[in-house]
């Protein structure tokens, strides 16, 4: 074997933990999957983020086996574990499943639970529960039954058992839903630590934004069976593929206009829109923190052309402090529709006050009008 030959097989990437080929699936004819295509790296989270109904779940099931794809293959390390003839049994593919309603099996104990899936003789199983709930903070607890534990108990007790059999992958179906606010950031930051640490590549499933933003590594955006766009959290949230993917995560406020001469003309002045044709029907997306307003023009009058376009006047319908910051709704002039603006710290004007509002260039979405 030449020296080239050897250099070129030690720089070759090793495989994707998981590999998803052109996934489908059909129920009475309509395609609730379709053609979807993913691969998860050793220790990388993968979001699948969408609407509920959108196929996130049934692609989960499919990888775990529990579901036939009717088309698409599935590898594991780079081994083929199920094609649409061929198919590995799901408790032989190295897969771990995480739910949302923890699955204990309320007839056993804690360590009987996590030791439900170990092989072995009683020793190494009873070496391998103690370790891992060590690794989870509940030491002493393998004799509690599951209803003697809290919801965050139970999920480390769900977290462990998954754990035991030393799985490649880790798919978890909203596992954390079923929290309350106060637990669940702390017990998913714990729950990714001891993941990432064990290699496991996961594979989540939510539909929320947040959660996915604060979790993944790689965010894979579905919407009716498909996948629309796929990338870091902040190529997703920052290069949206379209105005829905702006929506996802935010709040949204449309301008919208006609392309004339690579611009459109809207109430808050000129857009580039460039390549777009004469009479194209443009949307410019705008997320509420990116609303700026004139305080300097408020109660004056019309406002001059700025750096930041034109300033459209609107009236005050709501305000609420929601916290960190103020959402203040506006009913515009030039066509009565509603715009929003978050504002930081406290920010009330009250209900009727007349306020000009101008655009963040920088910070716009253009789309062509569907």
């Amino acid at each position: 074997m030449t020296q080239t030959r050897i250099d070129e097989m030690t720089l070759q990437a090793p495989p994707p933990r998981l590999e998803a080929r052109e996934l489908v699936r059909r129920y009475d004819g309509r395609t609730v999957v379709d053609h979807v295509s993913l691969k998860v790296q050793p220790g990388q989270v993968t979001c699948l983020l969408g609407p509920s109904g959108c196929g996130k779940s049934t692609t989960l099931r499919m990888i775990a086996g529990v579901e036939m794809q009717d088309e698409g293959t599935i590898f594991v390390d780079g081994e083929l574990i199920c094609d649409t003839v061929y198919r590995v049994p799901p408790e032989r593919r190295h897969i771990g499943l995480m739910f949302q309603d923890f699955a204990l099996f309320p007839h056993l104990r804690v360590g009987e639970n996590v030791a439900f899936g170990l092989a072995g003789d009683a020793s190494a199983k009873a070496s391998r529960v103690g370790e891992l709930l060590e690794r989870v903070g509940l030491s002493g607890y393998d004799q509690n039954f599951p209803h003697e534990l809290s919801g965050g108990e139970q999920q480390r007790v769900a977290l462990a058992r998954a754990l035991a059999p030393r799985p490649r992958i880790m798919l978890m179906d909203e596992p954390f839903s079923g929290l309350d606010n106060r637990l669940r950031d702390g017990i998913r930051d714990e729950t990714l630590e001891i993941l990432r640490e064990e290699d496991t590549g996961v594979l989540l499933v939510t539909h929320e934004p947040e959660e996915a933003m604060r979790m993944a590594d790689d965010i894979a955006l579905m919407r009716d069976g498909r996948i629309v766009q796929q990338g870091a959290p902040y190529n997703i949230y920052n290069a949206p593929a379209d105005r829905d993917a702006v929506a996802f995560f935010s709040d949204v406020n449309v301008v919208r206009g006609q392309a004339r001469g690579a611009l459109v003309q809207t109430p808050f002045g000129q857009f580039l829109s460039p390549g777009m044709p004469d009479g194209q029907e443009m949307e410019i997306v705008i997320r509420p923190q990116h609303i700026k307003l004139d305080f300097d023009r408020n109660g004056k009058g019309p406002s001059p052309t700025i750096s930041d376009g034109t300033a459209a006047r609107g009236v005050v319908q709501r305000a609420r402090f929601m916290g960190s910051e103020s959402l203040v709704e506006f009913r515009m002039d030039y066509d009565g529709s509603i715009f929003k603006a978050t504002v930081p710290a406290v920010f009330l004007p009250k209900r009727g006050t007349p306020m000009w509002l101008m655009i963040r260039r920088d910070k716009c979405f253009l789309f062509p009008r569907n």
